[in-house]
């Protein structure tokens, strides 16, 4: 039996066992109430269990019109229908006019189980309704990834307060440092992440009645009503503290952001020029604290490499090691030996931004996982390119992966197009590899790994270097 909970408005005892005798009858068990009068009804429909109201037409104390107006008043959406034992047609007709959605005769009460059913039905497609709407209402207004505000809902509300009486209101302009090398690095999802984190640093020290808006992709305004420069200071140092204390205990991906303020200080002045100084101070702000943003980024990404050294322990302590031997028998200057050093540390910079199941992979890859792994050298480009230390090495961390023959990748280079410390470092790199344990395979030994720079010598590797480095180790 299905349960059916209900209220029931009536003051005949008889006639509500024959109601709920119906109900039974027809496949239903009813928790119920029973009311007579308007406050009865009232303080039942505080109960939001209820899924429908069966009501008597008239009673000494209370009617079916005045129950359909408490259920108006209440908001409630709840099927109802009339049963009386005598109401005549035009009765009837102005019930459903006023609201009732059937009306059966008590001696006819086979008809109520199918009356409720239809009505159940009816009232469960409203509802749907209704919540597509509210759906459709919030994404109008939503910015769906943080559930912030959105600039269409942000110029209505800017519309209404200009020139109204929420004055004095300070503005705050906020913008995500770094997303797009995040983004680059170690791809959307991640971006998106720190994306919701800031939006919730943001929206953390705020009032309701406050209006935080994503206005871009890493743009965030805000608008604190009746705010006055005291209250946007106590703001900004909270979210400076916040997002301080973040990166203490999660500073893998470290969150930076640049803020300006300014304040509209009564209908005299226009809240869109409020804005754009609140935009001009964030930017100059981002334009100072750009290369240091960039290089928290940087340094939190070369931590996360050491981390994901998946080769062996002091894999970039040996191939620095052997690299400065090359570097000292090929007769390298200082500057090129020191760009060799660095490059042999953060040549695979990258690969932070590889998914694990790729990296960490036992079998072969996929050309599909080739061609994502391939990509590691221009993100490591692009992620030294932000970074003022490294910088002088992008171009040789884009070019570490091309072969003598030019069959490598990304710019397909041959031959001495290629710098010599990429040259030197593809040997070492190489030899490193074979001689030490990957998820794919065992370590070679020193002399099968010897052999096969000796045959890959002249294709993989520039033959000159090779026989140099097959003489120093």
């Amino acid at each position: 039996m299905s349960i059916l909970r209900v209220i029931i408005v009536e003051d005949s005892e008889d006639d509500l066992l024959l109601i709920l005798r119906a109900l039974k009858k027809g496949g239903f068990e009813p928790i119920y109430r029973c009311v007579e009068t308007e406050e009865a009804l009232r303080a039942a429909l505080d109960d939001p269990q209820w899924q429908l109201i069966i009501s008597d037409h008239a009673m000494p104390r209370f009617s079916a019109p005045g129950a359909l107006k408490v259920l108006k008043e209440s908001g409630r959406d709840l099927p109802f229908i009339i049963v009386s034992g005598t109401i005549g047609e035009e009765i009837a007709v102005n019930a459903m006019k006023g609201g009732a959605h059937d009306y059966i005769m008590k001696s006819n009460l086979s008809r109520l189980v199918p009356a409720i059913e239809r009505e159940l039905r009816e009232a469960d497609v409203r509802n749907q309704h209704r919540q597509y709407q509210k759906q459709l209402e919030y994404l109008t207004l939503h910015d769906q990834l943080t559930g912030l505000y959105n600039r269409v809902y942000f110029e209505n509300e800017l519309a209404k307060l200009d020139g109204g009486n929420e004055y004095p209101v300070a503005v705050i302009s906020a913008d995500l440092d770094g997303l797009m090398l995040i983004n680059e690095t170690f791809g959307q999802k991640e971006g998106d992440m720190i994306l919701k984190t800031c939006a919730n640093l943001l929206k953390k020290p705020l009032r309701k009645s406050d209006i935080l808006a994503r206005v871009g992709g890493d743009e965030f305004i805000t608008l604190l009503l009746r705010s006055d420069t005291n209250r946007c200071e106590k703001i900004v140092a909270q979210i400076t503290h916040e997002i301080n204390e973040l990166n203490k205990e999660h500073g893998r991906i470290p969150i930076s952001v640049s803020i300006g303020c300014s304040i509209c200080h009564d209908q005299s002045e226009k809240l869109d020029d409020c804005i754009k100084e609140a935009i001009s101070k964030m930017r100059f702000e981002k334009q100072n604290r750009a290369e240091s943003a960039r290089s928290q980024v940087v340094n939190a990404l070369l931590a996360a490499l050491s981390e994901r050294d998946y080769i062996a322990s002091g894999h970039a302590e040996r191939i620095q090691e052997l690299c400065r031997k090359m570097a000292e028998e090929v007769g390298l200057d200082q500057q090129a030996q020191a760009a060799l050093s660095m490059l042999s540390q953060v040549h695979d910079l990258g690969k932070v931004g590889i998914p694990d199941q790729i990296l960490f992979k036992k079998g072969g890859l996929t050309e599909e996982e080739w061609e994502i792994m391939r990509q590691h050298p221009e993100k490591g480009y692009r992620i030294a390119q932000s970074s003022p230390e490294l910088a002088h090495i992008a171009d040789l961390i884009l070019r570490h992966h091309e072969r003598f023959d030019g069959s490598g990748y990304p710019l397909g280079l041959q031959g001495e197009e290629i710098p010599i410390e990429c040259r030197i470092l593809s040997i070492v790199d190489s030899y490193d590899a074979m001689t030490n344990d990957r998820p794919y395979r065992k370590a070679m030994t020193r002399d099968e790994a010897l052999a096969e720079i000796r045959l890959y010598a002249g294709s993989q590797f520039d033959p000159v270097l090779a026989d140099i480095f097959l003489k120093i180790v």
